[in-house]
């Protein structure tokens, strides 16, 4: 029982401290404000711990507040520690990477992988755990947002993982999370991965022709995307990044600004009359607001690396996307003389030479109109023996 009263605290104006009992004090001063204080032992020193003024807080209630100081530091646990982290509000895990990916892109060598961290997570993280606050996610949500893809797209989801560990990282950092999260449970409660000899799973060239045959029996903007993929031998990211404001149907050219590039250099890529064919097909499709050439259901948002895969599985092909990049090199290699160095520079491989890299001046661009107008005609069923392209020396 303290030895203060409601009637007596409200009475009180001799500035000064009234004692309650247990550390329990009511502070007056000069000015006539009345203020709770509780005097408690913390790491071996004495301490007070303001609970609010008289105004906000009514005795017992501030017995209530003492008594629940005492038991936090019972516990070991600061009192001002818990106040604060009561007081601070946790952002949802969306939020959180959204900050993240504020925070770090600068630091990033180019605009493509700062786009390709955050549209990873929105893929494949948000729409399972994109909302629950961020010191909620656990375990569970994280396997389960992996072992969709963990077999599909194992480099990806090995991706996604990294960046779903970088957001909780960063949420222990800042203190919304008690405990850093430990991914070795999630890492145990997926299959095993299978081994890859390092390339990607290409459909054999020969194949390709049968394939695109098939792929234009029905037409929707994944399929279309796809067909441009293969007849344009660039990367998946590359063709559902493509907006309307980089491509020349009448010139036949689509200019990929170096920021979407891997190598962070502009790419142009001379388009065969198939080509523009399956751009104009994807012209029927364009939204007025919208410049994506393959656009995704959400307004805005391009196609997702999935939707192309899925066109492939649909279709019971165990091949990749960036498989065919592999499958135009073959058939580059086999079919035709042309030289390496315009084979790399159609699939925009960076030069590894330096010296080479810093004196050479030319794309190579008429050369690779005729290699992907040849390109084209084969998909397109086209005899396949070859015309054999002029040398680039």
């Amino acid at each position: 029982m303290g030895k203060l009263n409601p009637t007596q605290v409200r009475n009180l104006a001799e500035p000064g401290r009234y004692i309650d009992g247990d550390g329990l004090m009511l502070e007056i001063k000069p000015s006539g404000s009345k203020t709770w204080l509780v005097r408690l032992q913390a790491h071996g020193r004495r301490r007070d711990y303001g609970l609010g003024s008289f105004k906000d807080v009514s005795l017992s209630e501030a017995r209530d507040k003492a008594r629940e100081f005492r038991r936090l530091l019972r516990r070991g646990t600061d009192p001002l520690e818990a106040k604060r982290k009561a007081a601070l509000r946790v952002p949802t895990f969306r939020e959180a990477a959204i900050e993240v990916h504020g925070e770090h892109k600068s630091g990033w060598k180019n605009a493509k992988h700062g786009a390709q961290w955050l549209s990873t997570l929105e893929s494949y993280a948000f729409p399972l755990f994109g909302d629950v606050r961020v010191d909620m996610v656990d375990t569970g949500h994280v396997r389960d947002a992996l072992a969709a893809i963990w077999l599909t797209t194992p480099e990806t989801a090995r991706r996604v993982r990294q960046r779903i560990a970088t957001v909780l990282d960063y949420g222990h950092g800042k203190g919304w999370r008690e405990q850093p999260f430990v991914m070795g449970p999630v890492n145990k409660a997926l299959p095993r991965q299978p081994k890859k000899d390092g390339h990607f799973d290409a459909m054999p060239s020969a194949s390709v022709p049968d394939f695109v045959a098939r792929l234009r029996e029905r037409t929707s903007i994944g399929r279309l995307a796809l067909e441009a993929l293969i007849l344009t031998a660039v990367r998946s990211g590359e063709i559902r990044g493509a907006c309307w404001r980089e491509v020349d149907l009448d010139g036949a050219t689509w200019t990929i600004p170096a920021e979407r590039m891997k190598a962070g250099k502009q790419h142009i890529v001379p388009l065969s009359a198939h080509a523009v064919a399956a751009f104009r097909k994807a012209a029927e499709y364009r939204r007025a607001t919208d410049d994506l050439v393959f656009h995704g259901l959400k307004r805005g948002k391009p196609l997702s690396d999935m939707t192309l895969l899925k066109v492939l599985r649909d279709m019971d092909e165990p091949y990749t996307v960036h498989g065919f990049r592999s499958a135009f090199r073959d058939w580059v290699a086999e079919e035709t003389n042309v030289s390496g160095e315009i084979a790399e520079a159609a699939l925009a491989h960076a030069i590894p030479n330096r010296v080479e890299a810093a004196y050479r001046r030319t794309n190579f661009l008429e050369k690779r109109r005729k290699l992907m107008e040849a390109w084209g005609k084969y998909c397109s069923g086209g005899t396949t023996k070859v015309v054999r392209l002029a040398s680039a020396r």
